[in-house]
C-alpha cells in the first residue's frame, strides 16, 4: 500500500512576519492528512512549550476532530535522557540515532493507518490456475506470494480494503 509521508518544516514559536505565507502553504497538506505524527526532540528545554505551540496551530488549522484526536506523539532523543520516562499518555518513545523503539512506531503507525483507511492485512489461499492472484493484484496491495507448487495454489499477504475482500469474497465464492 502506498504511504506518502509528509515532513513539514519544523515548529517556530518566533517566526519572522515575511516567512509566516510559506510556513502556512507547507501546512496545507495536514487537512488532506490520514494521520499526523508528531516528533518530539524531548531531550530539549522547551519541549512541552513546543508542544503546546503546535497543537495550538493544529487546532487553528480546523482539522476533523478525528485527526486532531488521532495524533501520534513520538518522543524522540530518549537516548540524551539518563532514565527516561515519560508522564504524558499515548507516547511513542524512540531514539533514532540509536534505532530504538523505532520497530514500535513502524508497528502503531501502521496500525493506525489501517485503521483509518478501513484497510486490514491478511494472508488468502489462492487457486493459481484461476484469476484470483491478478484479480488481487488489480484490487488489493500483494506484499508476498508464497508458491505451494504441489498444491498447485499459493498463500498471498495482501493489504486489502474491507469492501475488496467482501468482492473478491462473492466473486470467487469463498
Amino acid at each position: 500500500m502506498p504511504v506518502l509521508f509528509v515532513d513539514t518544516i519544523g515548529f517556530l514559536s518566533q517566526l519572522p512576519h515575511q516567512l509566516i505565507d510559506s510556513f502556512s502553504a507547507t501546512l496545507e497538506d495536514v487537512a488532506h492528512s490520514d494521520l499526523i505524527i508528531h516528533v518530539r526532540d524531548i531531550s530539549h528545554p522547551e519541549t512541552l512549550n513546543q508542544k503546546v505551540n503546535v497543537l495550538n496551530v493544529l487546532k487553528k488549522l480546523q482539522l476533523p476532530t478525528h485527526l486532531l484526536d488521532s495524533v501520534i506523539e513520538v518522543h524522540n532523543k530518549i537516548d540524551l535522557i539518563d532514565g527516561y520516562q515519560t508522564t504524558e499518555p499515548n507516547t511513542v518513545a524512540i531514539s533514532a540515532l540509536q534505532g530504538k523503539g523505532l520497530q514500535n512506531l513502524r508497528s502503531i503507525i501502521e496500525e493506525a493507518v489501517l485503521k483509518i483507511t478501513g484497510k486490514q492485512i491478511m494472508t488468502i489461499k489462492v487457486n493459481l490456475t484461476g484469476s484470483q492472484l491478478s484479480w488481487l493484484y488489480k484490487e488489493a496491495t500483494v506484499q508476498e506470494v508464497n508458491v505451494l507448487p504441489e498444491e498447485g495454489s499459493a498463500n498471498v499477504n495482501v493489504i486489502i480494503s474491507n469492501s475488496a475482500y467482501g468482492r473478491y469474497r462473492k466473486l470467487f465464492h469463498v
